[in-house]
């Protein structure tokens, strides 16, 4: 049955068995309010005492359901989209071993064995980002890799501090003297991997990946990773006083300058990572307002939608002779009509469309955001940044989808690909009904009823019809008039960040190395060391030969003289 397929084609069909398979155990452990944990012994020597833990509950077994679902699309499609690769092997390995520590991630609660995981996300990450092989990519992977490194750093410092409780398990931790530490570093190891500031410019530049890599790494699992990893430690995280107020702050600032950045970027791929960036600071704001279920229930209907959206994208680059430059396409939606429909409803669900899957989890956070007890500035810059999400949006399929025809007349049909049909079909099907599937599931996301006047519940909705409004009038299709001023330059930078990540810190990093090496390694070690020795050493035998060699002249002309003297004497 097997033989005639693709590599990708058999692991997306174990991937997608997989994900049906789990749903019926997810479902009995939401409905029992089940939770295992499973410890195994490996070594018990004295005090000393090694084991590794796995927990299964509907947390851990729904994000693992979700993780298989999208990689088993995702797989699907690279069957069309990779099949000029002569390496499409070695990318469905690498594709496998993500999904492999993604798992690991999700199912271990134990922090050391936790970094299984953790850091077999960003060494995967790093080899998918550098694929293609050029400048480019690498320098992307260098960013994403060292960005990332900083969170595993992070890791490994709580760890040592946890030494103090005598175990690592996430689920049995209580406060202690040194908590406050802890939960900074476990937040700034969140931050990192999750991309949040001044960390974010790590992901826009992560989409020289392939893009079915970029539909699964960076818009829906890896990303929120950092997300998973503040859902699991919340019951101790929340304990601290900071903790809340400065996830909320730092959410909020990202959120803003993620939809901001994305209404003046012209690359596809980028606008998309943008809006991820976005939505990521929305999870993270719905954590810091103590949302942790909605969270999580954002996190799993945001990862069906985004995923669907860079797959439709991932169609229209190839249907634009691989330009990824919304300036150099126009009018798709005559030439890949299921394509489109697909992604008018990824990008719908994400603007929070009523009864598609964004608007369960994402008009929930804001309707709850309003009455709890948040700052109104912090408020209304959620619902600015929620109108700019409807603008960004507007402007991509108004450039891409509905303009008129400014790329090239020659085009492929590749909607006549099975594969490409099914992998888009299934996660449209996933982004229309997922919320309502799952909003049954989470139905203890809220700690207490709340009843809002109609002012407010309509408030979301006027929200995305005004940023709808405000982009249609400010919007032009005239791009070549515009030019790059101070501030268009500012934020196209996301508040320069992305130079700042990238040049000074290299140059900075290489200049403190280079007078390292060259006043320790290729000075004092050199002079205390080898070198130093072999030339006091030379001096030494160089002395010591000439007073021998003199000495020997001295001896000789004694000798001489002596002689001499005793046969005059004789005489």
């Amino acid at each position: 049955m097997f033989l005639g397929l693709k590599s990708s084609s058999i692991s997306s069909f174990f991937l997608l068995t997989y994900s049906i398979l789990l749903i019926p155990i997810m479902c009995y452990f939401a409905m029992n309010e089940m939770s295992y944990l499973i410890e195994w012994n490996i070594i018990n020597l004295s005090s000393c005492n090694i084991s590794f833990c796995i927990i299964l509950d509907m947390i851990s077994l729904s994000f693992s359901n979700v993780v298989c679902l999208i990689s088993g699309c995702v797989m699907m499609f690279s069957s069309s989209y990779m099949s000029h690769d002569p390496f499409l092997k070695r990318f469905v390995w690498l594709v496998m071993f993500f999904v492999l520590s993604m798992n690991l991630l999700v199912f271990i609660p134990s922090l050391p064995s936790l970094l299984l995981g953790w850091d077999g996300l960003g060494i995967v990450s790093f080899a998918l980002v550098i694929y293609y092989q050029n400048m480019k990519s690498l320098g992307a992977g260098m960013l994403t890799i060292l960005a990332n490194r900083i969170g595993d750093v992070m890791i490994l410092i709580s760890i040592g501090i946890l030494v103090l409780q005598g175990h690592w398990i996430i689920n049995l931790m209580w406060d202690f003297h040194l908590s406050m530490y802890v939960v900074l570093t476990i937040t700034i190891a969140a931050m990192t991997k999750s991309a949040q500031i001044p960390f974010s410019a790590w992901l826009p530049a992560a989409m020289a990946a392939p893009t079915p890599v970029s539909a699964l790494v960076h818009s829906s699992t890896l990303v929120t990773a950092g997300v998973f990893l503040l859902i699991r430690f919340y019951p101790f995280l929340s304990q601290s006083n900071l903790f809340q107020p400065m996830l909320l702050f730092i959410s909020v600032l990202t959120l803003l300058l993620a939809g901001i950045g994305a209404n003046y970027e012209n690359d596809l791929k980028k606008i998309i990572a943008l809006s991820t960036l976005s939505q990521l600071g929305v999870m993270m704001m719905s954590l810091g307002m103590g949302m942790m279920y909605l969270s999580l229930f954002h996190l799993y209907t945001h990862a069906l939608f985004k995923a669907l959206l860079f797959l439709c994208a991932g169609m229209i680059i190839h249907n634009s002779s691989n330009y990824q430059d919304i300036r150099a396409m126009g009018l798709i939606s005559k030439q890949a009509p299921l394509t489109v429909a697909c992604l008018n409803i990824a990008n719908l669900s994400l603007c929070g469309a009523p009864f598609l899957s964004g608007f369960y989890s994402k008009d929930l956070i804001l309707e709850t955001s309003l009455v709890s007890s948040t700052n109104m500035l912090m408020v209304l810059l959620i619902f600015l940044a929620t109108g700019m999400t409807a603008a960004y949006s507007l402007r991509l399929s108004f450039c891409s989808l509905w303009s008129n025809m400014k790329n090239n007349s020659l085009h492929m049909k590749i909607e006549k690909d099975v594969y490409v049909n099914w992998a888009t079909t299934i996660l449209a099907l996933a982004a229309i009904i997922a919320g309502s599937l799952l909003q049954s599931t989470f139905l203890n996301f809220s700690p207490q009823p709340f009843i809002l006047p109609l002012f407010h519940k309509m408030l979301t909705i006027m929200v995305i019809l005004s940023g709808l409004f405000i982009s249609l009038i400010l919007w032009d299709e005239d791009f070549t008039k515009k030019k790059m001023n101070k501030i268009k330059f500012f934020l196209t930078t996301m508040w320069f960040l992305a130079p700042i990540s990238a040049q000074p810190l290299t140059k900075l990093s290489m200049l403190v190395g280079t007078n390292i090496m060259k006043s320790v390694d290729q000075g004092w070690l050199e002079i205390m060391g080898g070198q130093g020795s072999f030339k006091m050493m030379s001096i030494m035998f160089n002395n010591n030969q000439k007073f021998q060699t003199k000495s020997f002249n001295f001896f000789i002309l004694t000798m001489i003289s002596s002689l001499l003297l005793i046969f005059i004497l004789t005489q």
